[in-house]
């Protein structure tokens, strides 16, 4: 089975989706992370350490903030489910993934959405609106967005540990739901809940 897959998406380019990976990154041993980036013509996985830990690089932020592996997928949307395949499978020996990306969530469907509204509606991309509608979390300023999930649980954006600590919660609550699952299927490496997690 994948890991436990972490989908944090946004309303816009600019609404804070590495900086609320990184925060949640630093609270989650043993976790990895994908940024994905929209291309017009071609399909790449960037896992040189190198080009990752460039200065200014969202990538590098990932990095810092300990995440164990973190790779930079690149594709156009019609080449993404392949793509993104092959990149989950490079993570099978860990807790979990930390997944940014509008597109990438749609095409994946993570165990957690959480979506990122910013201030401007008019800035909303047609794939945020789609996450949006999947949210399991929804981060705002100042109110919800029009089309929030009844079942959203909705933090402002200043209370970051509240939100933090909820979603950390729900981590261990999927995780263990995962375990029922490959128990009764006699799969025999469970996932652990990491300790992290559970403070």
């Amino acid at each position: 089975m994948r890991p436990i897959i972490i989908g944090i998406g946004g309303a816009c380019s600019g609404a804070g989706k590495t900086s609320y990976a990184s925060l949640l990154l630093k609270r989650l041993k043993g976790w990895g992370a994908i940024k994905y980036t929209k291309t017009s013509l071609y399909c790449s996985i960037v896992d040189d350490l190198e080009v990752l830990s460039e200065k200014g690089k969202d990538t590098k932020r990932l990095l810092d903030s300990g995440a164990e592996k973190v790779l930079w997928v690149r594709s156009p949307y019609d080449g993404l489910t392949e793509v993104l395949q092959i990149a989950i499978e490079s993570f099978s020996s860990m807790e979990g993934i930390v997944l940014e990306g509008n597109s990438a969530i749609e095409v994946l469907k993570p165990n957690i959405v959480i979506f990122i509204s910013g201030a401007d509606r008019e800035r909303f991309k047609k794939s945020a609106e789609k996450v949006l509608r999947i949210a399991d979390v929804v981060i705002f300023e100042k109110e919800p967005p029009l089309g929030t999930p009844e079942s959203a649980k909705r933090f402002y954006s200043e209370d970051m540990e509240g939100n933090i600590n909820f979603v950390t919660g729900l981590i261990n609550t999927r995780i263990t739901e995962a375990n029922s699952v490959r128990r009764h299927q006699g799969i025999d490496r469970p996932s652990g809940i990491c300790e992290r997690c559970a403070r």
